[in-house]
């Protein structure tokens, strides 16, 4: 018991200092004039040019977070990670004939969240109103981190709609008890009065189920998905719409690091090619790309993850040419 209650001030006070040292890093940025918010701190450059998040068209900020992982722990990797893997990847995208080295790109950096889900999302939301008061015109995308962080920018941002690409159906009321775990980001949504619409879907419980369909939420396993069963879904939906992509939408073979991997998922066509009409036809007022995972350098789920966010980034571009 002595050993336990050992271990365990040395946890809290690794954990107090790790937060200490971010705090003091974001708050020297801020003083010598970087573009950094109360609680974030920069973590790693993207291969890209930058502007100020007040003169962007777009701004990228962190959520690296796993405490509620039920799986395999790597998420709160993935900022990092995916911010790496772009050094792999030309800043030209042919399929729409934009270089984003000329976008307006603001990167906010990672937010320091604290170990609790309920502090860690607290932090968050305050970290994300922070961003909407200094540029409120910008698109926010927000990289993961575990699935559970997207309920904080939902929370400020007020979507009509959210609409997610996800292996599982995250719609358990509890889960490890508590309702704020990764398994249940889409109900604790969609009793925000916000409707909800689920695509790749291969994992469920029949509580997850039966809550779906008296809810009126749709979903599409991923193998009945279709591009044609995607639009005619969103189309209904009202707007804005918040887009969420859990890279585990993906069949586990791109994807093989993220927390729950499950075989059987969608091919990256398949999202691009819903993501691109989503973006000319939809009104979506913030992205995000969760449980990118893993530890190494150039790792796969990374990589696509950071392909992903190259061409979001691209479409919307590409709107206003």
């Amino acid at each position: 018991m002595k050993i336990q209650r050992k271990l365990l001030r040395q946890k809290v006070s690794f954990d107090f200092s790790f937060l200490l040292i971010k705090f003091l890093n974001s708050s020297l940025a801020r003083l010598f004039g970087d573009d950094m918010l109360l609680h974030t701190y920069k973590s790693f450059d993207m291969e890209l040019p930058l502007v100020n998040i007040k003169d962007a068209d777009y701004v990228i900020l962190g959520l690296p977070y796993d405490g509620t992982t039920s799986y395999k722990p790597g998420a709160r990797f993935g900022p990092v990670l995916i911010r790496q893997a772009t050094l792999n990847f030309e800043s030209y995208i042919l399929d729409y004939d934009v270089d984003l080295a000329e976008a307006k790109i603001a990167d906010a950096g990672d937010v320091a969240l604290p170990v609790s889900i309920e502090e860690a999302l607290k932090v968050a939301e305050e970290t994300v109103r922070e961003l909407r008061e200094i540029n409120p015109k910008a698109l926010p995308i927000f990289l993961g981190g575990e699935h559970s962080m997207t309920l904080a920018p939902v929370r400020v941002l007020k979507p009509k709609s959210y609409v997610v690409f996800d292996a599982h159906l995250d719609l358990r009321d509890s889960y490890g008890g508590s309702k704020f775990n990764h398994a249940c980001v889409a109900r604790r949504i969609n009793e925000l009065r916000v409707e909800v619409a689920i695509f790749g879907v291969r994992s469920g419980t029949k509580e997850e189920v039966d809550f779906a369909r008296k809810n009126g939420i749709e979903w599409i396993h991923a193998r009945d998905y279709s591009f044609e069963a995607f639009v005619d879904i969103v189309s209904t939906l009202p707007e804005p719409i918040y887009l969420s992509i859990d890279i585990d939408t993906f069949d586990a073979s791109l994807v093989p690091e993220t927390g729950t991997p499950e075989p059987g998922g969608l091919r990256f066509w398949d999202v691009v090619e819903a993501l691109e009409w989503l973006s000319e036809s939809r009104e979506v007022i913030g992205i995000d790309i969760m449980e990118v995972g893993g530890e190494k350098l150039g790792n796969v789920t990374a990589l696509t993850g950071a392909k992903l966010l190259f061409y979001l980034l691209g479409m919307f571009e590409g709107i206003k040419k």
